[in-house]
Order: C-alpha cells, then sequence, then structure tokens
C-alpha cells in the first residue's frame, strides 16, 4: 500500500462558525489521537484528503509543526447532500504495529444455473494486519454455488500477513433461491379480457 503524504496545520479555532470558515478555505477539521498521546487537532487540505480516501484503509503521512506522523482514517464525516468531507478522525500508527481495519469483500465467479440469487450478509471482513500493509480488499469464487450454500468468514482466503479479527463463522455470502411471483387473480383476469 502506497503512503499518502499530506500537510496539516495545527487548528487554534474552534467551533460551528471556524469549521465553516476551514471548510469555504476548502481546508478539512481533522483530529489526530492515539497511542495515549493528547489528541491534536489539524485542518487538511480538501482536495487532497478526498483523492487520499479513495483508496480504502489508505496509509497517510502527515507533517504537522515539523513533525511526521503516520496515521490511518478512523472515522469519515460526509455532508449527507453533497458528499463534501466535513471531518476526519485520525489513528496514529507506528510500523509494524497491527490494526484492526474493515476491508471489502468482492466476489468472482458465477453461481450455479437456476435463478439463484447472491446475498451479501456481510460487505466487509474485519482483519488484523500490518498498519503499513493493510489489505485494500479481499475476493471471494462464488463459482458454482447453488441455493442455500454459504460463505462464513473463516472460510475466505485472506491475504499474507493478516489474520481474521472477527467472528470466524459469521455467514459473509449466502446464495437463496430466486422467488417466483404467483400471479394475482386481477392480472390475470385483465390478460383473458385483451
Amino acid at each position: 500500500m502506497a503512503e499518502v503524504k499530506l500537510a496539516a496545520q495545527v487548528r487554534t479555532e474552534f467551533g460551528k462558525g471556524a469549521a465553516r470558515r476551514t471548510r469555504r478555505a476548502n481546508l478539512v477539521p481533522a483530529v489526530v489521537y492515539g497511542h495515549g498521546a493528547e489528541p491534536v487537532h489539524v485542518t487538511l487540505p480538501g482536495h487532497e484528503l478526498m483523492m487520499a480516501l479513495k483508496t480504502a484503509n489508505v496509509l497517510i503521512g502527515l507533517e504537522i509543526d515539523g513533525k511526521d506522523a503516520l496515521v490511518i482514517p478512523k472515522a469519515v464525516q460526509r455532508n449527507p447532500l453533497k458528499g463534501d468531507i466535513e471531518h476526519v478522525d485520525l489513528l496514529t500508527v507506528k510500523r509494524g504495529e497491527k490494526v484492526n481495519v474493515e476491508i471489502a469483500v468482492h466476489v468472482e465467479g458465477d453461481l450455479a444455473p437456476g435463478g439463484n440469487l447472491l446475498e451479501y450478509v456481510q460487505n466487509t471482513l474485519l482483519v488484523e494486519a500490518e498498519a503499513t500493509h493493510i489489505p485494500e480488499s479481499v475476493t471471494v469464487s462464488v463459482a458454482g454455488l447453488d441455493a442455500g450454500a454459504s460463505v462464513l468468514a473463516k472460510d475466505i482466503p485472506l491475504p499474507k500477513g493478516s489474520v481474521l479479527a472477527g467472528d470466524e463463522d459469521a455467514v459473509v455470502l449466502q446464495v437463496v433461491a430466486a422467488q417466483a411471483e404467483e400471479p394475482t387473480a386481477d392480472a390475470e383476469g385483465e390478460g383473458a379480457e385483451a
């Protein structure tokens, strides 16, 4: 995983008005915390942060007042209408440290014939990985699975260096039989009249 470098400025103003002024300047308010240190309130460049967050579990190298900090995004708050980033919580990590993160589950292959449907019970999987080697996603083959089949968390092959951190018996994917709808009496009568 590539590390994205961002320059952060320490924030001294707080509150709703200060946050609005920060956002108007195309900056995003953020807080950096972790490892027992006092939280540091910063502002980050809006566009660069948005581009960095397009990668799941991105590793960000921050420069705060001449000091370097390695962080991962823990929580991102977005504007519900525009989708703009309003605030970010960043967790400080160290190289070699293990962290728990959620990674996306992708599928490949075709189900067995018969019109079955694949249901995602969970879209993500909680794994423990080294902070500098967090996988972006895992891929599961569903080729040939028939109705009633399910894929458990422990059945999903994880990338090297990652271990399952959640419930290993949790159902991640399941195949359900397609339900055919019975035609209603009104619809049958309308078809006969036509």
